[in-house]
């Protein structure tokens, strides 16, 4: 997979091998397009051209267009529940337009690969990461207590689930962060557009 081109010059490559990774049973966003159709649809290589100047157009602008921001959210209600009156009795999945999802994978790739190459990642950070799994943290946490036990000293862990992340999320405080990384400027106005004036309707 070519990762080392210019943020708007994505390759066919990194389109195809993202979407081979895709689940053809996954449900389809408003755009009612499925990731089966959308495989068939980039066997014609005009197709695939278009969709690869779409995101680079969305790079080169900084800008991530409204048809993308528009998501569906379908609330399925968990079992053995006493009442469904309150927001925890039910667990809420939200469909991303398919093809804006596509465009979103190929871009995660590019920054993880960014980030990590450049070292901007801290060592024990693994959640999130592509190839970091939760045999990881178990691997990395037996060590910080074998550590301690040569150091005649007991361990404990604290553990805490930051819940509503994305929407308390400081935009302001993550332009910095990319400017930081290393990005320009044509990046960083395409994650302030990409996490404004997004919307939802729920079923």
């Amino acid at each position: 997979m070519i990762l080392t081109l210019p943020w708007n010059q994505f390759s066919e490559e990194e389109f195809t091998y993202a979407i081979a990774k895709c689940n053809n049973s996954s449900a389809p966003g408003p755009d009612k397009l499925s990731w089966r159709y959308l495989k068939y649809i980039l066997k014609d290589k005009l197709c695939l051209e278009n969709i690869i100047k779409i995101a680079n157009m969305c790079i080169k602008v900084g800008y991530w267009p409204t048809h993308f921001k528009s998501l569906t959210t379908i609330i399925i209600p968990k079992p053995n529940k006493a009442m469904y009156n309150i927001p925890k009795s039910s667990r809420p999945i939200v469909l991303l337009n398919t093809l804006g999802k596509l465009i979103e994978k190929v871009i995660d790739n590019r920054l993880q690969f960014h980030v990590i190459s450049n070292n901007f990642i801290y060592q024990s950070q693994l959640g999130g990461l592509k190839y970091k799994f939760t045999t990881d943290a178990g691997i990395a946490l037996i060590h910080f207590i074998c550590i301690g036990w040569i150091k005649n000293l007991s361990t404990s862990t604290l553990t805490s689930d930051i819940v509503q992340f994305f929407p308390l999320l400081n935009h302001h405080l993550l332009t910095l962060i990319l400017r930081k990384a290393g990005f320009d400027s044509h990046i960083v106005n395409f994650f302030s557009s990409y996490l404004i004036n997004r919307k939802t309707q729920y079923f």
